[in-house]
């Protein structure tokens, strides 16, 4: 884009902005932070294209004096953790909604297919997840605890172990859309095939209601996945089809923005361990209204996070600036 383009483009809201600050305007300091971000994603595009330019100047000095009053009349907002989950990251993310629905129609059609290969070819299971599983969960099944393995080891080495786990596969989810999204799309299809098989073993064995106790936790669990996925396909299109940028450049602001999706998982992940560890054990005990109020709220707060408080939180910003 032209340096006169993206002035025409972004001159209206950079005046309202800066007529706020030098009249002392009163501004909601959650409205602030948010038109904060915008502007300096704006400065980062004019210090990439436009170097040594006035737009760079005026954008500097204006995001200078953004950031003193921020930090001058909210405090809280020093904690740039906060401040990353509150307003920058959903401001970021709906750029990539459409993104995001491709990773889950590729995962949601992973499963179908395990689900229609596991009715279809009772081998097909133990090909997906293995003999030991399989055998290990028939051999539960017949003692009447099929959810027995969430009941063995600790509380706290469960959380542990499985919230590292889980880490470590939405990182190798992202890496892996280096390769040009092919390696995320093969992730999430071998993990949407597990899933169907896995499911369609307990509806075979005519004890499909036993899954609850495994969405108690895998609600969360399955669903970053799919974020995850999103993450490593902005990487992979990023070099695939760069629109305007180089490649090179292209390439790099699809990782960042890749990197900033699975940080944003994290909280969801260690939620997702805590469950695992702590409140799957019981699952098989637990009241149905309850397995299900928490699977319910579960998915509610991706759901909520992900998709509806971008719309609202950007919706908001528009309005009012």
């Amino acid at each position: 884009m032209r340096e006169a383009s993206f002035v025409k483009q972004n001159k209206e809201k950079w005046l309202v902005f800066e007529k706020a600050l030098h009249n002392n305007v009163k501004i909601n300091p959650d409205d602030l932070a948010s038109y904060y971000i915008q502007l300096t994603n704006d400065l980062s595009y004019a210090q990439t294209y436009y170097a040594d330019s006035k737009t760079l100047l005026y954008l500097n000095s204006l995001a200078s004096e953004a950031h003193q009053k921020i930090y001058i009349t909210k405090r809280e907002s020093k904690n740039k953790v906060v401040s990353f989950w509150k307003y920058e990251f959903p401001l970021f993310f709906i750029a990539y909604h459409k993104t995001l629905l491709y990773s889950f129609l590729i995962f949601m059609s992973a499963v179908l297919i395990g689900v229609v290969s596991t009715l279809n070819d009772d081998s097909f299971v133990r090909l997906i997840l293995g003999d030991a599983y399989v055998n290990m969960t028939i051999e539960n099944i017949e003692n009447g605890e099929p959810m027995a393995v969430y009941k063995s080891g600790s509380q706290m080495g469960t959380f542990l172990g499985i919230t590292i786990n889980n880490i470590r596969v939405a990182i190798f989810a992202f890496a892996a859309g280096v390769v040009f999204s092919v390696g995320t799309i093969y992730i999430l299809f071998s993990n949407g095939i597990m899933l169907g098989a896995f499911i369609t073993f307990f509806y075979n064995y005519g004890i499909l209601e036993k899954t609850s106790t495994v969405w108690l936790h895998g609600t969360i669990e399955i669903s970053v996945i799919v974020i995850a996925g999103c993450a490593g396909l902005v990487m992979g299109n990023s070099f695939l089809f760069p629109k305007t940028y180089s490649r090179r450049v292209a390439f790099m602001k699809g990782a960042k923005d890749g990197l900033k999706i699975v940080v944003s998982t994290i909280p969801f992940f260690i939620v997702a361990g805590f469950i695992e560890g702590f409140i799957t054990r019981f699952g098989e005990q637990m009241h149905p209204a309850l397995a299900y109020g928490i699977i319910l709220a579960s998915l509610t707060l991706i759901i909520f996070y992900y998709i509806i408080y971008p719309i609202k939180l950007n919706k908001k910003m528009a309005l009012n600036l």
